[in-house]
């Protein structure tokens, strides 16, 4: 088994030959492994050791937004090449002792809905994580790493800069290349390095749930050695993640890496995929017997019909879901984390135009902590 471990006591910028925190083709591997190797990747937690487990709302608002995901690797898969199908198997995610979720203005799904900052601080102990700032939650662990990735290649940093500038001046959301904390701080990769906080076909910052121990990742391999990085882990998440974060935590996540190759390119595969055989959590909280639910459509705050708009539908069945919590006794930023840690969103039909629905589903278990 090959290893990359890492000095927690450390942040990324102090540790800089384990990791980085921009995805660019020039970053050099840390270790090289052949194909059906396991290799274990030792991660911090994505506020990049900014915070602990004594860690106050003080200090969360000093934080440097800039210097997530700190990305453990990244590891060169022997024999990997352009057009391959890298398989990573997820063979172990072990959590960390402390985890924390935040809420910040202007940031998360919700960001016109909350301009309020909030911090939990959650201890993981026997599988559950619970918080002194949210009482009377428990929130079962299904650990799983929240990034993981390939290299993109040259031309995929030209072309997807480029598209998401041109998002950017339309007036949406993107983060755009910037050197300011960037891991590598050496030139060009500092300044074309892509931002690690949207996904892309490289795989990256996912957030998918069901990517726990068992699953199995396929990415299409851009460089050669394919450069595989991982980080960002989560103790649990609702599907969604809404109010930008997560249980966070450290962790060491053991993964197996499998060439598929040329089926990439011969299957015209772009996107990741995933399959597994197992269940991804427990039952009883990923098809929960006990839950309580809310329903959302596409009709904006004004009454007008957005028509087949998944976006609004998701929003209403979230602001239900948090009123619902509301009258069970929470505060709005309470129930907004639990909402992100713990709400599963389902898309419940995209047939019945124009009225789609979005369902927001609540394990009871979760709530009686």
């Amino acid at each position: 088994m090959k290893e990359i471990r890492i000095d927690r006591s450390k942040a990324l910028h102090e540790e800089p030959s384990k990791g980085h925190n921009r995805f660019h083709p020039d970053i050099p591997p840390v270790i090289e492994a052949d194909a059906g190797e396991e290799v274990l990747f030792q991660t911090r937690a994505a506020c990049d050791n900014q915070l602990n487990k004594h860690s106050t709302l003080e200090s969360f608002l000093r934080n440097d937004p800039r210097r997530p995901h700190p990305l453990t690797g990244p590891a060169y898969v022997k024999g990997a090449e352009p057009g391959d199908l890298l398989e990573i198997e997820i063979l172990d995610v072990v959590p960390g002792d402390w985890a924390f979720t935040g809420i910040r203005k202007g940031r998360g799904y919700l960001r016109d809905y909350f301009d309020e900052t909030f911090l939990a601080i959650w201890t993981l102990e026997d599988g559950w994580a619970t918080s002194a700032q949210m009482p009377g939650v428990r929130v079962p662990g299904a650990p799983f790493p929240g990034v993981v990735a390939v290299a993109p290649s040259r031309e995929q940093v030209a072309a997807w800069t480029k598209r998401e500038a041109a998002l950017a001046a339309q007036g949406g959301v993107a983060a755009l290349p910037d050197p300011v904390s960037a891991i590598p701080n050496v030139e060009p990769i500092a300044s074309e390095g892509l931002r690690t906080m949207p996904p892309r076909e490289n795989g990256g910052n996912m957030d998918v749930k069901q990517l726990t121990k068992g699953a199995r990742l396929f990415l299409p391999v851009s460089v050669p050695g394919a450069l595989v990085s991982i980080g960002d882990a989560h103790f649990a998440q609702g599907d969604g993640e809404v109010c930008l974060q997560a249980v966070e935590m450290d962790s060491d996540t053991l993964v197996r890496f499998t060439l598929h190759k040329g089926e990439a390119a011969r299957k015209g595969v772009k996107w990741p995929r995933m399959a597994r055989t197992t269940h991804f959590t427990d039952p009883r909280y990923g098809m929960p017997q006990r839950f309580i639910a809310t329903m959302g459509m596409p009709i904006r705050p004004d009454g007008s019909n957005a028509g087949e708009d998944l976006n609004w539908a998701c929003k209403n069945a979230l602001l239900q879901m948090i009123d619902l919590l509301c009258e069970r006794g929470f505060s709005r930023l309470q129930a907004y984390v639990i909402c992100s840690v713990a709400v599963d969103l389902k898309i419940s039909q995209v047939v019945d135009a124009p009225n789609f629905i979005v369902s927001a589903v609540l394990p009871e278990e979760v709530l009686e902590g």
